[in-house]
């Protein structure tokens, strides 16, 4: 059965949508090259708890310790941040990023390319 959300609603779900696509603003700015997946996930929960006062869904959810999956070259979804993947001219990284605001929840990915592709 379909729910219809109430405009107060609407409003609140927009408000988590418009919030993570601050994120990925950011995101756009950052020089990714040169870092590790792991220094990303924490930029992130950075930004979602301390600037944003928000929540990072994924964190915690059926045990995954990270904010966002970090997923390089040929790994199709769901990668897991790390210290040791380093992120190198030439690849391309999908960083998919949950964010929940006030009981809603945006859920997003975008790609990156790294360097010179």
């Amino acid at each position: 059965m379909a729910m219809i959300k109430q405009p107060h609603e609407i409003a609140l779900m927009a408000e988590s949508g418009r919030l993570l696509a601050q994120v990925f603003a950011a995101l756009d700015r950052l020089p990714l090259q040169g870092r590790s997946t792991m220094e990303i996930n924490d930029f992130v929960e950075r930004m979602i708890v301390d600037e944003l006062q928000a929540r990072p869904a994924s964190k915690g959810q059926y045990g995954f310790p990270y904010v966002l999956n970090s997923s390089i070259d040929s790994v199709i979804c769901h990668g897991m941040p790390s210290t040791t993947d380093v992120l190198r001219s030439g690849q391309i990284v999908n960083l998919d990023i949950t964010l929940e605001k006030n009981g809603y929840i945006a859920d997003s990915s975008t790609t990156y390319l790294v360097g010179d592709v």
